[in-house]
């Protein structure tokens, strides 16, 4: 059989190669369909918007301590002053200042709980609470995992860290945080953003 050899029509086959992929990489670059049940929380920053949604069934009490927070507007304005680019981006408890928030009572820490109801693990794009050492001591500061961090779940020798939610729209903002330059910043020697990733608003969404 005889190849064809227009150039014309080589081209336009390519066009529509191209074409095709583009479409197929719009498809995969959609945004992760709606949890049923899943309050939806919009996050918009001064590099970005992202939404994530929570899970008050796996971890009732961090989801519940977490929405308050943001229906107290406890978020507007403050910052993502730990950014970590092969690790998580951490914020929700300094204003601009790097003067700390202040928050209520810790929470009670769910980790294996929230694991055993079949919640999410510490992997990329998931939301988990910040604590000191002690376990019970989380009150508004969140972080988002930007790789696998299998070493932070919890489990029965280490009560690791409580995911309570993830990023399902916006990925791209958070990559783009996580991707900042940092330095010192306020009170922290190291891994502060250069420039400062602000908190404009955090809304539940209808």
């Amino acid at each position: 059989m005889k190849l064809n050899t227009n150039p014309t029509r080589r081209l336009l086959c390519l066009l529509a190669l191209c074409l095709g992929l583009f479409s197929m990489q719009a498809i995969q670059a959609q945004d992760t369909p709606k949890t049923a049940g899943a309050p939806q929380v919009k996050f918009v920053t001064n590099m970005g918007e992202f939404v994530a949604e929570v899970y008050p069934d796996k971890a009732p009490k961090t989801v519940e301590n977490f929405l308050q927070y943001v229906r107290d507007k406890h978020y507007e304005g403050t910052i993502f002053h730990r950014v970590i680019a092969n690790f998580m981006i951490q914020g929700g408890g300094y204003d601009a200042r790097y003067i700390e928030r202040p928050t209520r009572a810790p929470v009670m820490h769910e980790g294996l709980e929230a694991l055993s109801k079949g919640g999410p693990r510490n992997t990329v794009g998931t939301l988990a609470m910040a604590r000191t050492n002690a376990p019970n001591s989380a009150t508004a500061q969140f972080f988002i995992n930007v790789v696998d961090n299998g070493f932070l779940d919890p489990n029965p020798q280490q009560p690791g860290y409580t995911v309570f939610g993830k990023v399902v729209s916006g990925m791209d903002v958070i990559n783009r945080i996580r991707a900042t330059p940092t330095s010192f910043g306020g009170p922290f020697p190291t891994d502060v953003p250069r420039t400062q990733v602000v908190i404009k608003s955090a809304t539940v969404l209808p």
